[in-house]
């Protein structure tokens, strides 16, 4: 989808009549009454800017008037933020093609018409008459209105822009070159090594612009043999006096310079080498004395048993002490038909209440929490849903509104009761508004619908749109707001 609209729209061959303004589209029956009023409708809603939720909300206007006989076959779509918005009726059908698969719309499936907003990115999007045929790929719809069966916008297919202007030539360029002046130009340093060569090799020259000429810059080695440095003694070691010589060694201590002595012809060191003769050496027997000095009878250490082990009755209690009687059956749960069962407390008066609120719901007596033990029973009705004509919806359970609600998926499966809504210019959608209780909350999930659903909070004097298939959470005193002129309004039970 471009920012106008769709990227190439091709008409399908047919006897009806097909238009492209604005990027809404629109095929309807050329025998319809309303045809002159739709396309009317269409060229109103594209001079104005409009988008393909107006288009749908006009559409649905001029076939409200025109319900004498049966539904007009036509159908329109146009472009709704990243989604597209689609109306047909009769015996109109329309294909939306997205990334997660395909959606079918036709108008035979509901009594008055079908109208969707479905949600992008958007790929393709086919609207039918019967007897419409199939696209030609050469064949491009750039707008107005024409005889055809049907309309195809292909939202990839963006026509192809105009090639950009070329770069200008070079001579064309301007000169945009560096220029500099050659005496300000500074030669890059010559690299030399940082130590002089040996043999023939020239000495090393410091690198960088040098003086050509001068006595202070081309100095001359001295010739001649040159007087070697005399290093002078530092004052400090000057102050230092001379140590005497070494003692001599007092005599009979061996040095490091005498021989080793020499062992005697037996192998054993000379007398005055040997080592006095240990007290610890003695003989084994010395320490060896007889096992019966140490082997005492067993009795001697282990005391009687007796004097251990109480009586065995002192442990022994009756039996009836540990046995504790089985516990009692939990009672039978009272049935309470199709009633959910949630958490809540009892006010002084036994009144049923969600365990979040500071008053009862009933007596409006004030619930103190810390009193309060929280248990699961049958949640009481949560309020009642007062429509603008006076209908009545008490909230025991999940409701679906829409001008044909019965035929829905959420009734069929029995988790919805039907609450049919009608409106005499067309805005309510055939599946249009759920409301969903969880637990001690009343949810509203708008199903996608055209016109979309919009809630007025207590004290607030503006309406907000809730987004599609979501559900968004309401308060007692909160007024909603079904397509564009129905209402109701939530009302919590309070004596």
């Amino acid at each position: 989808m471009t920012g106008q609209g769709f990227g190439a729209v091709r008409p399908l061959p047919g006897d009806g009549l097909v238009a492209y303004l604005g990027g809404l589209l629109l095929v309807c029956d050329a025998a319809e009454a309303a045809a002159d009023e739709l396309l009317r409708a269409l060229r109103e809603t594209a001079d104005a800017g409009g988008d393909g939720r107006a288009l749908a909300r006009r559409a649905a206007q001029v076939l409200a008037a025109n319900m004498t006989g049966d539904p007009a076959n036509c159908a329109v779509a146009g472009p709704v933020g990243g989604g597209v918005a689609v109306l047909v009726s009769g015996s109109a059908s329309a294909m939306v093609t997205t990334a997660s698969g395909e959606t079918r719309l036709a108008g035979s499936d509901s009594l008055t018409w079908a109208d969707r907003l479905i949600n992008g990115p958007v790929q393709r999007v086919a609207l039918r008459l019967p007897g419409g045929g199939e696209p030609h790929p050469a064949v491009q719809f750039d707008g107005g209105v024409v005889h055809g069966g049907g309309l195809v916008g292909d939202f990839g297919d963006v026509p192809e822009r105009a090639p950009a202007q070329s770069r200008p030539l070079t001579s064309e360029m301007p000169n945009t070159a560096l220029h500099f002046e050659p005496e300000l130009v500074v030669p890059p340093p010559v690299q030399r090594a940082p130590y002089p060569l040996s043999g023939n090799d020239q000495p090393a020259t410091p690198s960088g612009p040098q003086p050509s000429s001068g006595p202070l810059f081309n100095p001359q080695p001295p010739s001649g043999p040159q007087p070697q440095p005399v290093l002078e003694q530092p004052p400090f070691l000057s102050a230092v006096p001379d140590l005497p010589p070494p003692a001599e060694q007092p005599s009979g201590f061996p040095t490091y310079d005498e021989p080793a002595p020499a062992l005697s012809g037996n192998g054993t060191m000379p007398e005055q080498y040997e080592q006095p003769a240990s007290p610890y050496d003695q003989p084994r027997d010395a320490y060896d004395q007889p096992r019966e000095q140490f082997d005492q009878p067993r009795e001697h250490f282990e005391p009687p048993r007796e004097h251990f082990e109480p009586p065995r009755e002192h442990f022994e209690q009756p039996r009836e002490l540990f046995e504790q009687p089985p516990p009692p059956p939990p009672p039978a749960q009272e049935e309470h038909g199709d009633r959910q069962l949630v958490y809540g407390v009892d006010c002084k008066n036994d009144h049923f209440n969600d365990p979040r609120v500071p008053y009862c719901a009933v007596c409006g007596i004030a619930l103190v929490q810390r009193t309060l033990v929280p248990y699961k029973g049958p949640r009481p009705p949560l309020g009642v849903l007062i429509l603008d004509d006076g209908t009545a919806l008490p909230l025991e359970s999940d409701y679906l509104l829409g001008r044909d609600p019965e035929r829905a998926p959420e009734v069929a499966g029995g988790t919805a009761r039907p609450a049919k809504v009608t409106s005499p210019d067309g805005s309510v959608s055939r599946r249009h508004l759920r409301v969903a209780l969880d637990g001690w909350d009343v949810n509203l999930v708008d199903l996608g619908s055209v016109n979309g659903t919009q809630i007025q909070p207590p004290g607030d004097p503006n309406f907000y749109d809730i987004p599609p298939n979501e559900p968004v959470t309401i308060v007692p005193g909160t007024t909603v707001r079904v397509g564009v002129s129905r209402t109701m309004r939530f009302e919590a039970h309070r004596g």
